[in-house]
């Protein structure tokens, strides 16, 4: 009877299970994407993503009145004082009629975009700064489950839905953890905008990237090169979107 190679044995008894990996992220990340790394799979991660924006939007739809929030939003419009209360009314039916419908899209279908986009981006980070060389089928798979922090995040943020009285919950900056939470509403767009980038579940989140990505190559990526690159691109992130902020306010 044929006997199967030590090195395959102990490969093969080494690989986790997709419900391991999702649990393994948060109590042994290391192992678990040197794992993801020597056999990538995404399927499981990504059918939680969805289930939790599905969830999240559902909550959103119950507990937000639309219409206060859709006045609110044009309160803040520069072009708030141009309209007229026919074109305000007109304005504020059409987004309460359709919101609800653009937060089961986007927010059921959000998560997996920016975890392919971050694949993408992470992807060539690493290959040009870190000299790495990987598929993008390994690359999205450690994405996804660093974008595990959700199972956290989302209930979370599903609880403060429920807990707060109807209508009264901020959609801008739901979870408050980040620096935003600590300055007042009117101050400087761009400088919400980068307080609300100090977050903590952002910077959980690069850290299992790092991690991740490490795994890929722990020879080209040794000490904190790995989490360098992440900090990189977040960094980048950060002055587009503070900049952003800046020139539109």
């Amino acid at each position: 009877m044929a006997t199967t190679p030590a090195p395959m044995a102990e490969a093969r008894a080494a690989t986790i299970s997709p419900l391991g990996r999702v649990i393994g992220v948060f109590f042994s990340p290391k192992a678990t994407f040197e794992d993801i790394v020597r056999k990538p799979g995404w399927l499981l991660p990504v059918g939680i993503s969805l289930i939790l924006g599905l969830l999240v939007s559902i909550a959103i739809n119950q507990r937000v009145n639309w219409r206060d929030f859709m006045n609110q939003q044009i309160d803040k419009s520069p072009q708030a004082a141009q309209l007229s209360a026919e074109q305000r009314q007109q304005r504020v039916e059409a987004g309460a009629k359709f919101a609800p419908i653009s937060t089961y899209i986007f927010g059921t279908l959000g998560p997996l975009i920016a975890a392919l986009l971050v694949s993408l981006i992470m992807w060539g980070a690493y290959s040009l700064l870190g000299g790495i060389s990987t598929n993008f089928s390994t690359a999205f798979s450690v994405t996804a489950h660093g974008f595990l922090t959700s199972l956290v995040s989302s209930p979370l943020f599903i609880l403060i839905l429920y807990l707060k009285p109807y209508g009264t919950a901020d959609l801008d900056n739901p979870l408050a953890a980040n620096l935003a939470a600590l300055l007042p509403e009117d101050s400087a767009k761009w400088l919400l905008a980068l307080a609300k980038s100090l977050d903590i579940f952002v910077f959980w989140t690069l850290i299992l990237l790092a991690i991740g990505f490490a795994a890929v190559n722990p020879k080209k990526l040794k000490g904190a090169k790995s989490f360098t690159i992440a900090l990189t691109v977040w960094a980048v992130y950060v002055v587009c979107r503070v900049g952003w902020a800046f020139i539109f306010s």
